[in-house]
């Protein structure tokens, strides 16, 4: 499997997990419970196989980016959270940085 998709699937299992913490109430109910687990590990085993083709400062900086950037999206979308001037102007300066980070290589 290509990086490029590892690492694209390891930020969106990662989104899921992350979701799913929402819907779990504390860990208190199974399913969202175990989405977050499986989605979580799911994420870190795909980021492991990533590290070992990319540098670990480029990948850790476009996963954790990409998944920061989604994760504030869908709040806005999903859940009604504010789209104040200054959210929407650092979700644009984190995907910036991370074309930037893709443009200088990770190698």
């Amino acid at each position: 499997m290509p990086v490029a998709v590892m690492l694209s699937l390891a930020i969106v299992t990662e989104v899921a997990g992350t979701v799913a913490l929402r819907y779990s109430d504390g860990f208190t109910r199974l399913a969202p419970s175990a989405v977050v687990v499986l989605g979580y590990g799911v994420s870190f085993w795909l980021l492991a196989l990533v590290l070992k083709e990319l540098s670990i400062g480029t990948t850790y900086a476009v996963w954790s980016a990409a998944g920061t950037a989604l994760i504030a999206a869908l709040g806005i979308l999903a859940f009604g959270e504010p789209a104040t001037a200054l959210k929407l102007a650092s979700l644009g300066l984190i995907i910036l940085g991370v074309v930037g980070l893709n443009l200088a290589g990770s190698h």
